[in-house]
């Protein structure tokens, strides 16, 4: 493809011509600064809003428009020229134009063959030029990132909508519109909400997980998401999903791990100092979306408590990176770490009951230096769990 094209694209993507539409602003913990010698790398889900996200960033920065590149690789008009060369043309034609090193916003990155040997090049020898790159697949963007970018790069994750950014979109919503809805910019004011998630779920399916297991058919993994949507909040056994599938338990934990590098559903792991402690027992998982569960299960599952939790679980997420879940004769819902210390956190909809507190005071007796409980209900969450999260 000639440079002209690949500027013509650019353009599009870029904004240079017109001023871009306005977006609600995303609540990201973002570097103070973009530099030439570190890559930001913008991990998450298909359709949560990363390409606005970029646009975004151009402002935050304060960066000249004129003077930035964005252009998304899973545009049709690329699929001929997913190749390395295709960056250095871009790169070439982009500078020649404006007679200075770019900034470059490198959308669904993980379509271009060997890009973290090429990006790493360039940060290598700093040109002036810096790079944010995005992708939807953990393991594509993570897979390399840990060798062919050591030290060179800053990750960050990209959720659906929080409650507040989706009131800044659609205000007044009250917290059951919003978890039935989820946070999926498109989905907010859409009358066919449903129609696209389903269809969101079926193109995640198909593009982000059976591409990296190789899998003949889509069915069993369609499958298998929605077990792990029915079964949020519960640990799963990789022996009874295998059964369940007709698959042997190594393939059904492959399937589980391509859907959580996907960005479908996150695991939450048992709770213990110990890593082999942890090791030991099964993992929890939720969905990345309320409404995509919602669209998901059967009528008997969508209920608003499990919605509740999967939001808690999300902001929690966001917040602290590792989340995760402990069991004594009770269960506390989730565990956190802050300050050094683990915080326990249970999740109800109205009023804790007596069975909340009992799983509470066998976490405190286990563990004598833990923080301060933390108990959300419906209300709670929807005055701010920030308020009650913080963090230094």
């Amino acid at each position: 493809m000639e440079a002209a094209q690949l500027l013509v694209i650019a353009s599009d993507w870029s904004y240079w011509k017109s001023a871009p539409p306005k977006t609600v602003p995303r609540e990201v913990a973002l570097p103070k600064e973009l530099r030439h010698d570190m890559v930001l790398v913008v991990q998450g889900v298909r359709r949560c809003g990363k390409s606005t996200l970029l646009q975004q960033l151009m402002k935050h920065y304060g960066l000249k428009r004129q003077e930035c590149l964005h252009v998304n690789f899973e545009d049709p008009r690329l699929a001929g020229a997913l190749e390395t060369s295709t960056l250095d043309r871009l790169v070439k034609a982009f500078e020649a134009h404006i007679g200075c090193p770019g900034t470059y916003f490198l959308d669904e990155i993980q379509w271009i063959p060997g890009w973290q040997r090429w990006v790493r090049a360039q940060v290598d020898r700093p040109r002036g030029r810096r790079f944010v790159v995005t992708g939807s697949s953990a393991h594509l963007l993570s897979g390399e990132l840990g060798s062919t970018l050591t030290g060179r790069h800053h990750t960050i994750e990209l959720f659906p909508f929080s409650l507040a950014e989706f009131r800044r979109a659609r205000p007044r919503t009250t917290l059951e519109e919003y978890l039935r809805c989820g946070g999926f910019p498109a989905t907010v004011s859409s009358p066919d909400r449903d129609r696209t998630l389903r269809g969101y779920v079926q193109d995640i399916v198909e593009r982000d997980v059976r591409e990296r297991v190789g899998a003949r058919s889509s069915a069993p993994l369609r499958q298998l998401t929605q077990m792990l949507f029915e079964a949020t909040g519960s640990e799963l056994s990789l022996r009874r999903a295998a059964a369940a599938l007709g698959v042997s338990t190594d393939t059904a934990g492959l399937y589980v791990e391509a859907i959580e590098s996907a960005y479908l559903a996150l695991r939450c792991p048992y709770f213990a100092w110990s890593l082999r402690k942890r090791l030991v027992r099964p993992a929890k998982y939720y969905p990345i979306d309320t409404g995509l569960r919602r669209v998901s299960v059967t009528s008997t599952g969508a209920d608003r408590g499990k919605l509740l939790e999967t939001a808690v679980f999300l902001t929690l997420r966001r917040r602290f990176g590792a989340v995760h879940y402990w069991r004594g004769e009770g269960e506390v819902d989730f565990v956190v770490e802050r300050d050094g210390r683990a915080v326990p956190v249970q999740v109800t909809w109205d009023a804790p009951t007596e069975r909340h507190q009992k799983a509470i005071d066998d976490f405190l007796a286990a563990h004598r230096e833990a923080g301060e409980p933390v108990l959300v209900t419906a209300r709670s969450f929807e005055q701010g769990l920030s308020d009650l999260m913080t963090t230094e």
